[in-house]
Formats: structure tokens, C-alpha cells, sequence
């Protein structure tokens, strides 16, 4: 094997991966560990600078196994300290991803496709259609890149503190290489972020909520935005396969599998379609008594759209009429808007793009991640 193409790719693996990848090839399972802590703590990618591996080893991963990385095309830097970097994906295709400093954390906006086929109405990336979905290595890669780039905290600990899966695409249409991020992210062997700091944001794909919810303990928001199936139909189309009624009881069902989980809902204020008392008070019927909080966000608007932000008097407002009726609710702060890096503002670069029609076809943990490849309903 003489070039990095047709090499393995560690990057991405997940650590009960990367162990059976040693021990098949006769190798102690400590030697995953070993580059583990390599890659993911110390941020080398070479194998001859793994000291502690034997020289037969370093050897024999040299000429098998690559970690590669996704390239950066550019970075942007935001008046508020927000930072946006353009990952190259292949075919003139980029994702985005984002860091959002504040005081005592750091968080990562990290993207798992590249576009989405889900078509929010509100949403940017949906307004680019969906190619590809990402591989673990080009999710996990941004991470890498990140915590690597990123000048560390006087206390001398990575300044990315929380990662949230918020970026390009839906996170659960690819399932099958999310995960193992998720794992790389919360292991002690890896990152070793606690669960409560990796947050996976899905649409609501409720076969693979309910899957994820034995498969990986992480904190998990759901993007809501409407308080009735028919409005909700127009701004999420998914909706039209999972109706709210569905979507709730698997995230109830989540939340009770794991100890004081909540689940957080996400509400982009959209002046005079989603904004009123009225649907204040259905948010409320829906969500009361439930393990659940409300995180409303401001519309960040994009070329071509035809949505209006609400007023700061009508998100306040709405707030205050969920906060008097028992439900937790916060307001996002918009951040990074100047390099369009706010939320639902990032775009990529996506060409060859697909559409994958609601009805018959929808996506599910199948995915190949190959352009144009439709998969079977969940």
C-alpha cells in the first residue's frame, strides 16, 4: 500500500475500533489506547513520533494506516470572538464549522453532512440541498483541527469545552459515522468531554432517536419550531413522516433512559409565523410537566429567504409567557452573525446536490454516505 488513499484511516475510529483493528493484526489492544492518547490528546498525526510504540509497529502503521485530516480552505474571525472555519470535502464541495467562545466555555458547532436533505424552510444549509454525508475521520477532523488551532485556556485545558452537533446536515440521517464521534468525544481515552457537554441536535428521525438512546448516553435537542403539526409541516417537512405526537414520546422515551436527562427544544422565533402568545401557550400544553426546556433563537436571516426575525419585544414576551406557565426557557445570543456563522446561517459549499423526497424514501442509519444514493425508509 504506497499511497494514503488506499491506507486505513484511523482518524474516526471508535476506540472498540480501533482496538479490534490491532488485535487483528497481532497486536497487543493497549496499542489502541496508546494512539488514542496520540492523536486525540497530544494532536499528532505522524507515527514515528509515538515514541512509546515499538519500531516494528511504527513500521508496519506507516506502510498500512494514515490519519488524515480534512483540509481547512480558510478561517473567519468574527468582531465577537466567533471563529468559522471552510472544511474541504472533495468535488469542490465545504463544510462549516464553528466555535463560539463565552466566559467559563468554549463551544464547537461541528457539521456531519455535507447540505441536508431535510429542507427546513428557515435553514440555510437546507437551502443547499445535500450531497454526501461526512465520514467519522471529516467529523471528528474538526474537533481535531479546533482544539489543535485554538489557544488554550490559562488553566492550560483545550478552549473547546462543549461540542454540540448543530452544524451542516442532520446529524441522525448519518447515523452509522456520528457515533463513533460521540464515543471518541465523551471517552476518557480521547477527549474525555462529560455527556452532558456533547449535544446531538436532530430534526426528528424517531426510529434513530429511539436507537441512539441505547447506543450513547449524550444530551440531545430537538429542532421543534412550531407547536402544531400543520405549521410545523411547512417549516420541517420530516414532520410529515414523524408528527409531533411521535417525535415526543420517543424524546420522553430518551430522557428516561438516562438519570436527570432533559431534553431541549429549539425554537427559531420567525416574526408573525411562529411568534404569537397563542403558540406560547401551545409550546407550553405540549412541553409542561415533561424533562424538557425550550431554547428560543432568533432568526438569523440568509440570501433568499422571505422569514423575518422577531422583534427582542415579542421573543421577550413569548419567553416570559412560557417562564410564567412552568417551562424553562432561554434566548440564544446571536453570535458570529458578521461571518455569517449564526444559527441556521451556514452554508458551505455544496454542488451535485440531491434531493431525497419525503414519503416513500427518508433516511435512515443505512446511509452509504456516497453522493446520490437514496435509502430506504426507516
Amino acid at each position: 500500500m504506497s499511497s494514503i488513499e488506499t491506507k486505513t484511516n484511523l482518524l474516526g475510529l471508535s476506540p472498540d475500533e480501533l482496538e479490534q483493528y490491532f488485535v487483528a493484526r497481532g497486536e497487543k489492544p493497549f496499542r489502541a489506547r496508546q494512539v488514542l492518547h496520540w492523536i486525540y490528546r497530544r494532536g499528532i498525526t505522524c507515527f514515528d513520533d509515538m515514541t512509546d510504540l515499538s519500531k516494528a509497529t511504527r513500521e508496519w502503521l506507516n506502510a498500512e494506516a494514515a490519519i488524515t485530516l480534512p483540509d481547512v480552505q480558510s478561517r473567519h474571525d468574527s468582531s465577537d470572538g466567533t471563529v468559522k472555519w471552510l472544511f474541504a470535502s472533495g468535488q469542490g464541495q465545504a463544510i462549516e464549522t464553528v466555535f463560539i467562545p463565552e466566559s467559563g466555555r468554549g463551544t464547537l458547532c461541528i457539521s456531519s453532512q455535507v447540505g441536508c436533505a431535510l429542507d427546513c424552510a428557515f435553514c440555510a444549509t437546507g437551502a443547499q440541498g445535500f450531497n454526501r454525508n461526512l465520514s467519522s475521520g471529516e467529523i471528528v477532523g474538526q474537533v481535531w483541527h479546533a482544539v489543535r488551532e485554538l489557544p488554550r485556556r490559562d488553566t492550560g485545558d483545550s478552549a473547546v469545552t462543549n461540542v454540540v452537533f448543530m452544524g451542516m446536515g442532520e446529524p441522525l440521517a448519518n447515523y452509522r459515522n456520528v457515533v463513533p464521534v460521540l464515543e471518541l468525544l465523551v471517552s476518557d481515552l480521547a477527549y474525555g468531554l462529560s455527556r452532558r457537554r456533547v449535544t446531538l441536535s436532530t430534526s426528528g428521525i424517531v426510529p434513530l432517536i429511539e436507537k441512539l438512546g441505547d447506543a450513547c448516553n449524550v444530551s440531545l435537542a430537538v429542532s421543534l419550531h412550531a407547536p402544531n403539526d400543520d405549521l410545523r409541516n411547512e417549516l420541517v417537512p420530516v414532520n410529515k413522516l414523524h408528527p409531533i405526537s411521535t417525535l415526543l414520546d420517543a424524546c420522553w422515551d430518551y430522557a428516561a433512559k438516562h438519570a436527570n436527562r432533559f431534553i431541549t427544544f429549539e425554537y427559531v422565533m420567525l416574526r408573525g409565523v411562529n411568534d404569537s402568545l397563542a403558540h406560547a401557550d401551545q409550546l407550553v400544553d405540549l412541553l409542561n410537566g415533561r424533562p424538557a426546556k425550550v431554547n428560543l433563537i432568533p432568526f438569523n436571516p440568509f440570501p433568499g429567504t422571505r422569514f423575518k426575525r422577531s422583534s427582542a419585544d415579542t421573543i421577550r414576551y413569548f419567553q416570559d409567557r412560557l417562564r410564567q406557565r412552568g417551562l424553562v426557557a432561554t434566548t440564544r445570543k446571536t453570535r458570529g452573525d458578521d461571518i455569517d456563522a449564526a444559527c441556521g446561517q451556514l452554508a458551505g459549499r455544496v454542488s451535485d446536490r440531491v434531493r431525497i423526497p419525503l414519503g416513500k424514501k427518508s433516511i435512515s442509519d443505512k446511509t452509504s454516505g456516497k453522493a446520490k444514493t437514496r435509502v430506504a425508509s426507516v
